[in-house]
């Protein structure tokens, strides 16, 4: 489980790979867009990406006005790999929509009293009043990520929460929230190739976190846990989307062309708001396996 041979027919041995050499090796830089069976060969035209970005970003804001006038809530989580692109897919959902009426939600580690609450207290004192949009970066399924994988929590205790979540959501989506699963991933040798532009690139380096640090050697166990997760809490009430991210700018589109195709809000332009690219965004288990 710890080389993979790829595009460029080189084997990659993940384990000697080594953060620190300012020289990234040959075999990662040559896979890495093509690792975990990306589709494409090549990245979307920038160009390309720009205007259908505008377009999207303007059916977003349209989004949020008929939330406003129908007092409709919207949650995202954003969940995925380390270095698939979470922040910059909530960057561009965020970037022109009203502040006062759309937020982020990234939590840091429980205080000592949130630790005495109940684990989804701290979660739902985020969610969105009437009108209003959470988009969570990472959220309550820290408990089935990187919770069990790096210790921090008891097998008991991931246990327990992947038989709630299902229950937490369902009463979520019986009271009217619009709940939106979204798990972003990448290749290996991809996910290798961001981590080590942020180890060298002074501009990237707060994206590199110690837990980051931690996960490189822990790519099958977040692969078990990620099993896991999708097999007790993906529902008919509240559904997993993998989408691939490889390509960073295919994957942003299409987490918004998702979100954007499954509510029915005003003036939406029909002709813009297709499917997303079933060869990025899926639910089915192909997706899943390759997650």
């Amino acid at each position: 489980m710890n080389k993979e041979t790829g595009a460029a027919n080189a084997e990659i041995d993940f384990d000697a790979f080594n953060l620190e050499n300012p020289v990234l090796p040959e075999a990662i830089a040559a896979q890495a867009f093509a690792s975990g069976g990306y589709p494409y060969t090549e990245r979307m035209p920038r160009k390309t990406y720009e205007r259908d970005l505008a377009l999207l970003q303007i059916e977003l804001l349209k989004l949020q006005r008929w939330a406003l006038d129908t007092g409709e809530r919207i949650v995202i989580l954003f969940e995925g790999r380390d270095a698939a692109g979470k922040g910059g897919t909530i960057k561009r959902f965020m970037e022109h929509l009203n502040p006062r009426h759309a937020h982020v939600v990234a939590l840091t580690k429980p205080t000592e009293a949130e630790r005495g609450q109940w684990y989804f207290q701290r979660y739902a004192a985020q969610l969105p009043t009437a009108g209003d949009m959470a988009l969570f970066d990472r959220s309550w399924y820290n408990r089935a990520g990187v919770e069990p994988v790096m210790g921090f929590c008891k097998p008991e205790q991931t246990k327990k929460f992947l038989k709630e979540a299902p229950e937490f959501e369902s009463a979520l989506v019986r009271d009217g929230v619009k709940l939106f699963k979204l798990w972003l991933t990448v290749g290996r040798a991809m996910q290798l190739k961001r981590f080590h532009e942020r180890q060298h690139d002074p501009l990237k380096s707060w994206k590199l976190s110690p837990i980051d640090l931690k996960s490189i050697p822990k790519w099958d166990d977040y692969t078990a846990a990620r099993d896991a997760m999708f097999e007790n809490t993906h529902t008919d009430v509240a559904p997993w989307t993998v989408i691939r991210s490889n390509d960073k700018r295919r994957a942003r589109l299409g987490a918004i062309r998702h979100v954007l195709s499954a509510l029915d809000y005003a003036e939406k332009d029909a002709s813009l708001i297709v499917k997303p690219d079933p060869k990025i965004v899926g639910c089915d288990n192909d997706f899943f396996v390759n997650a």
